[in-house]
């Protein structure tokens, strides 16, 4: 009992340390970097009118993204987007409102063999089929909008040609690190909204402060590996292999009841989180309802469960057993979608890794001394009724 706590505590503490360590996946250049940049003179790697532009403003916007812009009096807005780049897709987009629907965006990637792709999306929902390549409502003029590799570096250039003076504009920035597949773009791995001011080049991040979903995101896992993927299972433990410790039914229901309320916590959350950023996944959202649904099955069969003398005890204990096991099958594999979707970095991986890996190790070590047990003990004799 006391091998099985510490193992799992020290798990818990490492998977919490490389929490801190989360890799968004792209170098993040610091704003005195991101300045040092605005000096690079476009003109030597890029035609006009993007590389030879008079006044055109230099802005670092988020992370190591850059803005180039220059506006006319004729109000034609040319645009160079810049930031690190290894695989994968840049974007930048427009939207009326601050959210992904019903925006345009220009994506740019350089594909393995050195192609540089530029295209316009139009964002009609938030799976990748939504997301409709060469359709869009940016005004484009007849410059051709380009891409271009320099060094570690991405450009993305286009122009636009506005009736009026185009001044504060929500913008969406976003990447992904794995190809768009046949033109259809795959799921970012992180993205901000901000409102650029295109007459003074100030920006706000509208995706910060009430409306910042980071933190939510992370509660959201950080719930549902605690309550699925740590205490549950801590509970089942108790219950299989450790019922020759006196408090093993007190500490299995305690330790089961923990999770079922983390894990529910983590599923309202989630849906939340749904309502908020419309985002529709259905493999994650269906499996977390599913578990919860067993969950409460189980927290029913608690209430439920006959006397031991009962001749439906033996069915009960194959449908705890079986409903259990397979819960915690299904949300191990949910928590590994979630932080895929999620675009979950390295510590997330390593954490919930470190601490799968010690559960299944203490279950394999156990189960092979439960059975060890089960040969060492003597085969009682038949019994026959004397006839007396």
């Amino acid at each position: 009992m006391a091998m099985v706590s510490r193992l799992l505590v020290m798990s818990l503490f490492i998977m919490l340390i490389s929490l801190g360590r989360d890799d968004k996946g792209m170098v993040m250049a610091v704003d005195e970097d991101a300045k040092a940049l605005c000096s690079v003179n476009l003109a030597q790697f890029l035609p006009p009118p993007y590389g030879g532009l008079e006044n055109m403003v230099c802005q670092p916007v988020w992370n190591s993204f850059l803005l180039r812009y220059s506006q006319t009096k004729d109000n034609v807005v040319t645009i160079v987007l810049s930031t690190v780049y290894t695989t994968g897709w840049v974007g930048m987009g427009f939207s009326r409102d601050g959210k992904m629907i019903n925006s345009s965006c220009m994506v740019g990637w350089v594909n393995p063999s050195g192609q540089g792709k530029i295209k316009q999306y139009y964002v009609e929902g938030l799976t990748p089929s939504k997301i409709k390549p060469e359709k869009g409502e940016l005004p484009l003029t007849t410059v051709p909008p380009l891409v271009y590799l320099q060094g570690a570096t991405i450009y993305l250039a286009f122009q636009l040609k506005y009736p009026n003076h185009l001044k504060n504009q929500p913008i969406l920035l976003a990447f992904a690190t794995k190809y768009p597949h046949h033109h259809h773009l795959t799921v970012h791995d992180d993205k901000t909204t901000i409102l650029f001011d295109f007459s003074s080049g100030n920006s706000i991040d509208i995706s910060s402060g009430p409306n910042d979903n980071t933190s939510s995101k992370k509660t959201h896992g950080v719930l549902g590996i605690l309550g699925w993927g740590l205490f549950s299972p801590f509970g089942a433990i108790f219950a299989r292999y450790l019922k020759s410790q006196k408090s093993w039914y007190y500490v299995h229901v305690s330790a089961q009841f923990i999770g079922f309320i983390l894990g529910l916590a983590g599923v309202v959350l989630g849906l939340q989180l749904h309502n908020k950023l419309q985002v529709h996944i259905p493999a994650h959202e269906g499996i977390g309802i599913l578990v919860l649904v067993l969950s409460i099955l189980q927290v029913l069969a608690f209430f439920l469960r006959p006397d031991r003398d009962s001749k439906y005890r033996k069915l009960w204990n194959l449908y705890h057993g079986w409903v259990g096991r397979i819960a915690l099958f299904i949300a191990a594999v949910n928590i590994v979608l979630g932080m895929d979707y999620a675009g979950a970095g390295e510590g997330w991986k390593i954490g919930y890794g470190f601490l799968l890996g010690s559960i299944m190790l203490v279950c394999i070590v156990l189960e092979t001394l439960l059975r060890l047990k089960k040969l060492d003990e003597p085969t009682r004799p038949p019994t026959y009724p004397m006839n007396l």
